[in-house]
This record gives C-alpha cells, sequence and structure tokens, in this order.
C-alpha cells in the first residue's frame, strides 16, 4: 500500500464493500471511531477509513506482555507436570517442553506478524477463513471457542482440588465442594465486570505473583541440587543423580509421546496475544515486544524450572501418580522434602491464583472468539451484541454459565472430570497452532505474490516463512504421536479392550469434532480454498503506515547504543 493512500478518510467501509460483497466489514459504534483501517475498494484498491468497532482498545503495552509472559502459566506446568514426569521420565520431559516451547516460539512470532499487520477481532479463525478456506476458518473459530469453553470449568475443578489438598483448608468437605465453585464463578464474574480492561489487570498482577514464584523456586532449585538446604532432604549435594536412579526415560518412545498432550495444555494461552491484538491501542508495537517476551518464558519458566524438579524429583517417587491435586505437583513435592511446608503451602496459594488466571483467561478467550464468530456470520448474529462498555455482554454470560459444568465434581470423581476435559482442551490447542502457522505461510505468499514488500510490514517475523513451516509440520507430528499413544497405551496388556476405547476417545475427540465442522461448512457452504492471488491481505489494516515511516523507524533503531540493542532484542 502505497503513501498516497495514508490518512485518507472516504466513504463508510460498508458502501466500499458493497461491490465486493466478499470483503469483510468494519462494524461497530462510532463513538469509538478514534483510529483508521484499512479496506479493499471493491474495484481492487485500498482505502483507509476511520475505524468503527466497539471493542474498547484498553490493553497497553504492560497488559500484553505480562500475558505473553505468564498469563497461561498454570495447572499444566505445576500440576500437569507430575504425571507426566511420572509416565516419561526427566530426559522425556525436558526435551518434549524444549520442542513444543521452540515450536510456540515460531507460532507466536508468525502470530506477532500477522496481529501487527492486521489486528482484527478473532484473530485465528479470521486469518484461517481469509488465508486457508473458509470452512477451515469456521471448524477453527468454534474448535477455539469449545477449547477455552471445556478450560473454565476444567480450572475450577483444579482450584476445588487445590483447596481440599491443601495445609490451611479442611479436608473433610465442612464446606462443601459446590459452594467453592460458587466462590470462584463469582470471583471470575466480578473481574469480567469490568470488561477487557479487567481482563487485562488481573493477568497482570497474577502473572507478576506466578513470575516471582517461579524465579523464588529456581534459586531454591539451584541450591537444593548443590545440597545447600539443610533440615530435610536436600543438605547434600544432590546434581543430577535422578537422571541415573532410577534414569532418563521411563516407558520408551511410549513415555516420550504421552507427554506431547499436556506439554501442549501447559502452553495453550500463550496465542492469547493475537486475540487481544483487537483491543490493544497500538498492536503494531506492543505485539512484536510480547512476541519477544515468548522467548524467556519458553527458556527460563519451563524448561530451567522444569530441569531443576527432575533433579530433585525421580520419576518413580509414588506421589507423582497416587496423590491428589497440588499432591502430584513436583514443585510441591520437592519443596516438601526439603522441610519447607511453609513455602510448598504458599506454593499452594500460587496454583490456585494460577488457576483462577487461567479462568480469567478462558472466559476472556471464549469470548472474543464467539464474538467475531457471530460478526462474521458463523453465529447467530444476536451474539455480537456489544454494550456501551465495549463487553460482548452475550458471550461473556454464556462463558460464565458454562463454568457451571464444574458442578460435574459431584457425580464423578475430580480426577475423572480433569481427564476428559484436558483431554479435549489439549488437542484443540494443536490445531489452532497448526492453523495459525498454516496462515501465515499463505499470508506471506499473498503478500508477495500481490507486489508487496516485506519491508512494508510493521514487523516481520524473525524466523519467516521457514519457522512458521517448522511449526506446522510439527503440529502434524504431535497429532501423529497422539494418536500413536492412545490407540496403543502405555500399560495396554493390562488393559481390557473397553478401558483402551475409554482412553483413546478421552484423548482424541477434538479430532472427530474439528473435522466435523469443516466438513459440515465445507459441504453446506461449498467453500473451496482460496487461492494466493485471490486473498485480501489489506482489510483490517489498522493505521496503515507508509514504508518511508517504518524505514525511518528501523534506522532510528539501528542508531541505537549495541546495549539499548540487545535489551530491546530480549524485551
Amino acid at each position: 500500500m502505497g503513501s498516497e493512500h495514508y490518512g485518507l478518510e472516504p466513504s463508510y467501509a460498508g458502501e466500499l464493500n458493497a461491490e465486493k460483497g466478499g470483503k469483510p466489514e468494519v462494524l461497530g459504534d462510532t463513538d469509538y471511531a478514534n483510529a483508521t483501517v484499512a479496506v479493499e475498494t471493491g474495484d481492487g484498491g485500498i482505502a483507509v477509513v476511520p475505524e468503527k468497532t466497539a471493542l474498547k482498545r484498553t490493553l497497553h503495552s504492560r497488559h500484553i506482555q505480562f500475558i505473553a509472559l505468564g498469563g497461561s502459566i498454570g495447572t499444566g506446568l505445576f500440576v500437569g507436570s507430575g504425571p507426566d514426569l511420572a509416565q516419561g521420565g526427566p530426559a522425556s520431559i525436558i526435551i518434549n517442553f524444549t520442542l513444543v516451547g521452540t515450536m510456540i516460539i515460531s507460532v507466536v512470532f508468525a502470530l506477532g506478524e500477522l496481529g501487527a499487520v492486521l489486528p482484527v477481532t478473532g484473530a485465528f479463525s479470521t486469518y484461517a477463513s481469509r488465508f486457508i478456506d473458509p470452512a477451515w476458518g469456521f471448524a477453527m473459530g468454534w474448535n477455539y471457542y469449545m477449547q477455552w469453553l471445556i478450560v473454565l470449568p476444567l480450572e475450577y475443578t483444579v482450584s476445588v482440588i487445590v483447596l481440599r489438598y491443601s495445609d490451611w483448608v479442611d479436608r473433610t468437605d465442612v464446606v462443601p465442594r459446590g459452594v467453592w465453585v460458587v466462590i470462584f464463578l463469582f470471583i471470575i464474574t466480578f473481574i469480567n465486570l469490568f470488561g477487557v480492561k479487567g481482563y487485562g489487570e488481573f493477568e497482570f498482577a497474577a502473572t507478576f505473583i506466578k513470575v516471582i514464584t517461579i524465579i523464588g523456586f529456581i534459586i531454591f532449585g539451584i541450591v537444593a541440587t548443590c545440597g545447600g538446604v539443610k533440615g530435610g532432604k536436600y543438605d547434600t549435594y544432590q546434581g543430577a543423580h535422578t537422571w541415573y536412579d532410577p534414569g532418563a526415560f521411563n516407558n520408551g518412545f511410549k513415555g516420550f509421546c504421552y507427554i506431547f498432550n499436556t506439554a501442549a495444555f501447559a502452553f495453550a494461552g500463550t496465542e492469547l496475544v493475537g486475540l487481544a491484538a483487537a483491543e490493544t491501542a497500538n498492536p503494531r508495537k506492543t505485539l512484536p515486544k510480547a512476541a519477544k517476551q515468548v522467548c524467556i518464558r519458553v527458556v527460563l519458566f519451563y524448561v530451567v524450572s522444569l530441569l531443576l524438579v527432575t533433579f530433585l524429583v525421580p520419576y518413580n517417587d509414588p506421589r507423582l501418580q497416587d496423590g491428589h491435586g497440588p499432591s502430584t505437583s513436583p514443585f510441591v513435592i520437592a519443596l516438601s522434602d526439603a522441610g519447607q511446608r511453609g513455602l510448598a503451602s504458599v506454593l499452594n496459594t500460587v496454583i490456585l491464583i494460577s488457576t483462577l488466571s487461567v479462568a480469567n483467561s478462558a472466559v476472556y478467550g471464549s469470548s472474543r472468539t464467539l464474538l467475531a464468530l457471530a460478526q462474521q456470520g458463523l453465529a447467530p448474529r444476536f451474539l455480537a451484541y456489544v454494550d456501551r462498555q465495549g463487553r460482548p455482554i452475550i458471550c461473556v454470560l454464556i462463558s460464565l454459565v458454562f463454568g457451571a459444568l464444574a458442578f460435574l465434581i459431584y457425580s464423578s470423581s475430580e480426577s475423572t472430570v480433569f481427564s476428559w476435559l484436558l483431554g479435549l482442551s489439549g488437542l484443540s490447542t494443536i490445531f489452532s497452532w497448526g492453523s495459525i502457522c498454516l496462515s501465515h505461510i499463505r499470508f506471506r505468499m499473498a503478500w508477495l505474490k500481490q507486489g508487496n514488500t516485506l519491508r512494508a510490514l510493521p514487523w516481520a517475523s524473525p524466523l519467516g516463512i521457514y519457522g512458521s513451516i517448522f511449526g506446522f509440520i510439527f503440529n502434524v507430528l504431535v497429532l501423529v504421536a497422539n494418536f500413536y499413544v492412545y490407540i496403543w497405551p502405555i500399560g495396554e496388556g493390562s488393559m481390557t479392550k473397553t478401558d483402551r476405547a475409554y482412553t483413546f476417545f478421552q484423548n482424541m475427540l477434538a479430532v472427530p469434532v474439528v473435522l466435523c465442522f469443516f466438513l459440515a461448512w465445507k459441504i453446506i457452504k461449498r467453500t473451496r480454498v482460496l487461492s494466493i492471488s485471490e486473498m485480501d491481505v489489506h482489510t483490517g489494516r489498522r493505521d496503515p503506515v507508509p514504508e518511508e515511516v517504518l524505514e525511518q523507524e528501523r534506522a532510528e533503531a539501528r542508531a541505537l547504543p549495541l546495549w539499548k540493542k540487545i535489551i530491546d532484542a530480549i524485551f
């Protein structure tokens, strides 16, 4: 797009789109038209019009960076890593989390590029509809919506388990489990009364607590590994003895593949920075910074902390599988074995805060995805209602009501509910990540094919198209690995056919769900894969910036002193 279009304000986008009915409209209330957005006109040209969106853009740089840094750190890391360590061994869990973390960096870099140039409502499903196939966009939209809808009661369930097995709460059900669910429902509802601002502020505070806790645990882990913790198990040098006795791997290749699903669940939510782009004040500059934070998160919060855990807790520790809730957490076990019961209780509290943080993210992710589906005509139009405070109130209420599924703790054991919901959610994430990578690949191809240059992008992924190719292929391999490990599960020799079928469907249900959505929309609407030349890579660009402005910013960045460049590269 040339600079001659920059700042123009022709007639409302809806009129421009009328001649070419397939182009997205800029919807919403004129009260929030405080920015400009690009649209592709009926004759194929590009115009810049006042942006009209009912969503308020009140998320700032600190919110987005903290959401990227640790917004989804929760049960996947603190609790889910326990069974992973038991089933796969220390080497398997470190290799898995490193591989999945590397893939996540590719995904978030791709998403950072897409979000910086096209900060549209719905992000993932919108990109899939515009750059792959409308039917795939439909499937990905509903898949992502269901993923977060499921996470909400899952986190409520885990919160109840955390409380019931914490030292500072009575375990005898004097306070019924349902009462705790109601309390958590009330807390999350109260936060969402404040719209996206409430989401951002709560995530900022919760992430700060989680980050400080993990850094503190890393310091403890280093000291304990060196034998510097007196009064407990770690008063002599530990080193990496657990990697030799009982060993680095457990259950062979199956044990290795088993961890992929939980690792995906542990990283789920990283992509929320892309969804939040539509409510971010300056996505062009904020999203690239947030994408860089993911590298720190992968290396420091996951790989380093888990590596230290594997030095302190052997995979054959019976508490990793025989306990309940946080008592299966290797982090809690390590602190308890060190004689730090007080710190173990503090960590339980942080786990509780983490579950509420992820529950809050679940309401945000599900409600904004449903809003985008409604705006695109992929869900009933009444769901597109946004009140004057910028809240998609109907979508939020539906998500909050669905959280009542957590009351299933009365009809089944908490662990059974946890397992079913985890299986559904974890695999759904793989589909979303693969779709983001494929959307980025095809966007890049269309961007260049239509005469644009990479220098015209507000921010380009440092890994380029090859990073997205790696991310897409890796996600496919993870799906294959999951299929393998649940067709022939660990311990299959002692399982009945019914047990094996139960395990398979419990963990692979997301696959037929996605395929049903895709094929149904494909057949009903007779959609096709979009060609590179017909893709619309401009509609939705907010405040399109001329190349000369971008070049000036890059020149200023190159002129910075070395220390400043290093800080900017990391943060």
